[in-house]
Parts: C-alpha cells; structure tokens; sequence
C-alpha cells in the first residue's frame, strides 16, 4: 500500500466514491486513463506516476483516447463478474 491509496472522491465515471488505490488498479492492473485528471488537485499524481511506469505503460494508460462510457461500464460489469467468482 502506498501513501495515497487510502484517500477518496467521487468518480465521474462511476458516480460514487473510490479510493486512489482503485484508480490506480482499475485498467487491469494499471492506472485509469482519468487518474491524472480527477487527482491532480490532491497530490502530485501524474509525477508519482511517471515515477512507477515505465514509459510503455505511461502510453499505453495516457496515450490512447479514451473509451467511451458504456463500453468502460461493461468492461468493469464482467471485471467484477470474474472477481466474485474467483472468490466462490
């Protein structure tokens, strides 16, 4: 756990509160392509990010356009399927 996961506010993707350690995680392990955007005010996010990715995983959660809202919440729908059946 680092020093940020434990602070929240609310996504505008999800419309409820998450933790930056849920942003952090959420794309399949990496970083949400919104991360830097909606965490900016609170701490210096896109540094402390640049400093754990390497510059291919930098493009691959910043450097594409984002995805649209229905397939990004289909996407976390069947994530979230796959998780609670791994814990059945």
């Amino acid at each position: 756990m680092n020093r940020y996961d434990h602070l929240e506010i609310r996504c505008p993707r999800l419309g409820g509160e998450v933790t930056f350690r849920y942003c952090r995680e959420e794309n399949k392990g990496m970083p949400c392509s919104r991360a830097i955007r909606c965490w900016q005010i609170y701490f210096p996010v896109e540094e402390y990010l640049k400093e754990r990715l390497s510059p291919e995983e930098w493009d691959r959660c910043f450097g594409q356009p984002p995805k649209d809202k229905i397939a990004t919440i289909f996407e976390i729908v069947e994530r979230l399927k796959k998780e609670k059946q791994a814990t059945e």
